[in-house]
């Protein structure tokens, strides 16, 4: 069992960080390498998308659809043991910037020994449906 970080926040804001400055790039194969091997995704409006093949899958469709950002606004997190748990606010934009889809969602972040993954990976959108 891992020992509490005393600073869990600034770990997962950084990791928050590289996976924002790594999606912006369009590289899926190391946006995939922030999940656990047993990962799962759950976004609004898709069904439970699981293991680093399906996430790659779909962050690679979210590329193709024109998504180029990705802003991540941690409110919460709390540490239990192994265990973190983020709740945060997303913004996606396009390459001019403009949003896409903005909402809330809930991360759960594993410590696998090496490294903070994520585990599971909610989200729903905040704006109004069309």
């Amino acid at each position: 069992m891992a020992t509490q970080t005393s600073d869990i926040y600034s770990t997962i804001r950084a990791l928050s960080d590289s996976f924002e400055s790594t999606f912006s790039i369009g590289d899926v194969t190391k946006i995939t390498g922030f999940y656990t091997e047993s990962g799962m995704l759950l976004p609004s409006g898709f069904d439970l998308i699981r293991g680093k093949q399906d996430i790659k899958e779909f962050w690679q469709s979210a590329i193709d659809m024109g998504i180029k950002y990705i802003k991540i606004d941690i409110i919460e997190l709390e540490q239990h043991d192994d265990t973190a748990i983020e709740m945060s606010n997303y913004t996606l934009s396009d390459s001019e910037k403009q949003v896409i889809d903005a909402g809330k969602g809930i991360v759960i972040w594993k410590n696998t020994g090496d490294a903070w993954k994520m585990h599971r990976d909610i989200w729903n959108s905040s704006l109004e449906q069309e």
